[in-house]
């Protein structure tokens, strides 16, 4: 079955030409050219990937995408005629996947969507919809941030990486504190508190990290 590309763009012939290529390139396609329409659109019909233009009536396309990354991880490329670069970095802060400044070369736009296909294909499933960002040390879960310290990030990376794994506090120590300073046991305990409390405000009803008495500490949904 062909990967299913949604089109969000209000212009008609720049929609029908991108629409043209894909098709071309084997792929079906949908548009939609209204802000509004976007989010229960991609609930019903969960598309591969979804090409979203910047500027849209009703709603617009980071306020959409900040909407889908609640509830989807579906790749997103932005589309957008303004090229500050506040609006780049925003439009990917927010979860977008890649972006495409107007005019563009349609040829150009399905090499991309090909590219984020493949690295999507190539994604592990997070574990309880948490995504981890090492570039960037950002977390979401949910699609909502969890904002962490350097040390919270590497501890969670640590632990959700191989789930149902008991850590002691000497290994989690080890693991996050790489030129081996001396603190103590308890250190570990604390960073532990504090994850939570961040967690638990994104998502109060999972409790994901998960004591082992006597122990250490295991990630467990």
């Amino acid at each position: 079955m062909s990967a299913t590309i949604l089109i969000v763009e209000d212009e008609p012939k720049l929609a029908a030409l991108l629409e043209d290529y894909l098709s071309q390139a084997s792929f079906a396609v949908a548009r939609l050219d209204h802000g509004l329409a976007v989010v229960p659109w991609v609930r019903e019909h969960e598309p591969e990937l979804i090409l979203l233009d910047l500027m849209l009536p009703g709603k617009d396309g980071l306020e959409i995408c900040k909407e889908v990354r609640v509830f989807s991880a579906v790749p997103i490329i932005m589309i957008t005629a303004r090229v500050e670069e506040i609006d780049r970095l925003l439009g990917l802060e927010l979860g977008a996947d890649d972006y495409i400044c107007k005019p563009f070369s349609p040829r150009e736009v399905v090499a991309r969507v090909k590219a984020v296909l493949r690295r999507a294909a190539g994604r592990p499933a997070p574990a309880t919809g948490l995504v981890l960002d090492e570039s960037r040390y950002k977390a979401t879960l949910h699609g909502k941030a969890l904002d962490l310290t350097a040390v919270e990030f590497n501890l969670l990376q640590i632990l959700s990486a191989r789930p149902g794994r008991i850590y002691s506090r000497s290994q989690l120590m080890d693991g996050i504190y790489v030129d081996q300073r001396v603190v103590g046991d308890r250190t570990i305990d604390s960073h532990i508190k504090k994850l939570r409390k961040k967690i638990a405000a994104v998502a109060p009803e999972q409790e994901l990290i998960h004591s082992v008495y006597g122990v250490g500490y295991k990630y467990e949904e």
